[in-house]
């Protein structure tokens, strides 16, 4: 169902795949938009368990578009280092593709915005859980659940990590 990666060789292990969209604090969400156009959105993610989660606003373009086609992709970009002089770019990054779902349920949703609480303010659980209270009928949580995932990185950072 999911292509290969053309360049396999490129292809990072599974596990680093997943430990970069563990550190990555945000990534490109890509919907199926309005008139069959893409529509990409940049948003703060929490990753768990083969699942991504995010909050918004209860109403927008994003969540119109998961209603219609709750087909994704979300893209992480860990590194990003243009060298000039070679004409190169020393990259990682990781694509997934799944399934998107507003979690309509009281008890899923707190769950979920809690990680998103701890994964951004740690530090502040009064402050994250003051504003759950206070904003609980403004935002919703999504989740996707990754049904394929495929990170890739520069040949000279994977050789660099075998020498």
């Amino acid at each position: 169902m999911f292509r290969e990666m053309r360049l396999q060789k490129q292809q990072l292990p599974a596990e680093e795949a997943v430990a970069i969209l563990q550190t990555a604090t945000s990534g490109v969400l890509g919907v199926s938009g309005d008139d069959g156009y893409p529509y990409t959105v940049p948003v703060s993610h929490v990753y768990d368990n083969g699942r991504l989660f995010f909050h918004c606003a209860v109403k927008g373009h994003k969540l119109d578009a998961i209603k219609r086609n709750a087909k994704v992709s979300f893209c992480v970009i860990q590194q990003d280092e243009v060298i000039p002089e070679a004409l190169n770019t020393l990259y990682r990054s990781v694509i997934v593709f799944g399934q998107a779902r507003i979690l309509s349920e009281d008890g899923e949703k707190r769950e979920a915005i809690e990680k998103i609480g701890k994964r951004f303010a740690l530090a502040h659980p009064e402050t994250w859980k003051k504003a759950i209270e206070k904003d609980w009928n403004a935002f919703c949580v999504v989740e996707v659940k990754i049904e394929h995932i495929t990170g890739k990185a520069a040949l000279e950072l994977l050789t660099q990590k075998q020498d």
